[in-house]
């Protein structure tokens, strides 16, 4: 029998992931306190218990807490999170929001995305060789600019639910841009992960060539005969056998894309597109509530992760340059792609400034994109921590600077909460939200 000294590792991994979620509970009141989201929080948790903050004391306590042979056991339960967050996030990604409201959204979407794409592809230019990975210039000239272009869909609708901003126009057009932009983000990342994962050229067509076919079967195939099953099988199945099926679905999903060469997220988040919207009221109870509570469960491991791989004493001076230069570019080319634009359409230069904020927000979108990048070898770790830093001053700035300029409408005591995905409700909250949701975190 395994003696006080001798804990078997499976049972360092539960302690782990209980301190994980009795910190991420703390820090989740105090973030809804600040106006900004938990994950905000969890993150800087993460780092603190990292090598930047805890790191620095004697003992080498991160690696008491979090001992390394334990890490791969966590990532593989935060892993299962982030997949059913992804489900979820495209299960609820209208696409209808954004065939309905014609060019000029399309065009300002495309803006907000372009810019930034085009000054981090440069910003990458300069970088390369000195913080690229080991998956060439391409795939690293192309994913830092995908990075800098990321709005997160999940936290953009819960500011603009909490501030009643989403009555407004500058809210409306953010929230459709947002949707245009996480759709154009995602396939950007598809051809990254590509270039990055291909040996050669011909690799290269046959990721894409397979890629391209699981779509057409996820459209054509998948997506019909869930539409006809799901909700026979919510009268026959029961709830629980029906979450267990979803689930499974979620994971086989993400294996094939997996095996096709690009990334498991790809896989969660098309099946959630390929679930039908029309049913999710019907489904709410039995699929969408289970794995919301599932996934917030499961992400605050996600987060500190994330915060322990980053260490900010191993930038030195240049790494703080390079931090002062990628926040510059991030949030210059995110405010010029959005506001020249939302003008040109007729918004005042207050509002496109507001609109530029709100389009400025990252969350846990560019988290996601960032452990991708990192996983894949596309970027260093001292560029993942400077990259990690600059989604947290991105995402926290939005709340305090539209308060600041008085864009925060009154909002009635009574209004619904509006629906947003398992990651939006339960990690990228910016406030304690009305209604039955706002103690979810």
């Amino acid at each position: 029998m395994a003696g006080p000294h001798d804990v078997p590792l499976d049972a360092v991994v539960m302690a782990d992931i209980a301190l994980v979620l009795l910190v991420g509970a703390l820090v989740a009141g105090l973030a809804r306190r600040l106006r900004q989201p938990p994950v905000i929080g969890e993150i800087a948790v993460g780092i603190a218990l990292g090598p930047s903050l805890l790191g620095l004391l004697p003992g080498d306590l991160p690696q008491q807490l979090f001992p390394a042979e334990a890490r791969p056991m966590l990532s593989a339960v935060s892993q299962l999170g982030l997949l059913l967050f992804m489900f979820l996030a495209g299960w609820e990604l209208d696409a209808a929001l954004v065939r309905n409201r014609g060019r000029a959204m399309l065009a300002m979407a495309t803006s907000a995305m372009v810019v930034p794409f085009a000054l981090g592809a440069g910003l990458a230019a300069l970088l390369l060789g000195h913080y690229s990975g080991d998956r060439g210039s391409a795939a690293f000239v192309l994913y830092l600019g995908t990075a800098m272009s990321i709005t997160a869909f999940p936290v953009l609708a819960r500011i603009l639910s909490d501030t009643g901003l989403n009555r407004t126009p500058v809210g409306a057009t953010a929230m459709v841009c947002a949707a245009v932009g996480d759709v154009l983000a995602w396939c950007l990342l598809v051809l990254v992960t590509a270039v990055a994962e291909a040996a050669g050229p011909g690799r290269l067509v046959e990721v894409v060539l397979l890629t391209a076919v699981y779509a057409l079967v996820m459209a054509l195939v998948v997506r019909p005969l869930l539409r006809r099953g799901l909700l026979r099988g919510d009268r026959r199945l029961g709830a629980g056998r029906l979450f267990t099926l979803v689930a499974a679905g979620v994971l086989l999903s993400s294996y094939v894309t997996s095996w096709i060469g690009t990334h498991a997220i790809f896989g969660a988040f098309a099946f959630g597109m390929a679930m039908p919207r029309q049913l999710r009221q019907e489904l709410r109870e039995s699929i969408e509530v289970p794995l919301e509570k599932t996934a917030t469960l499961l992400l605050p491991v996600f987060f500190i992760l994330t915060g322990l791989t980053v260490d900010l004493s191993s930038l030195g001076w240049s790494g703080f340059a390079v931090l002062l230069a990628v926040l510059a570019v991030a949030t210059g080319g995110k405010l010029l792609g959005a506001m020249v634009p939302a003008r040109l359409s007729g918004l005042s230069w207050r509002e496109a400034g507001a609109f530029g904020l709100l389009m400025n927000t990252r969350g846990l979108t560019e988290l996601v994109i960032l452990d991708v990048g990192r996983q894949l070898g596309v970027i260093d770790n001292r560029l993942f921590a400077v990259m990690v830093v600059m989604a947290l001053v991105t995402t926290a700035m939005a709340g305090p600077l539209l308060h600041a300029m008085d864009m925060t409408p009154a909002v009635p005591a009574a209004r619904p909460a509006a629906r947003v995905p398992a990651g939006s409700a339960g990690r990228d909250r910016v406030t304690a939200g009305q209604g039955p949701e706002a103690g979810a975190d």
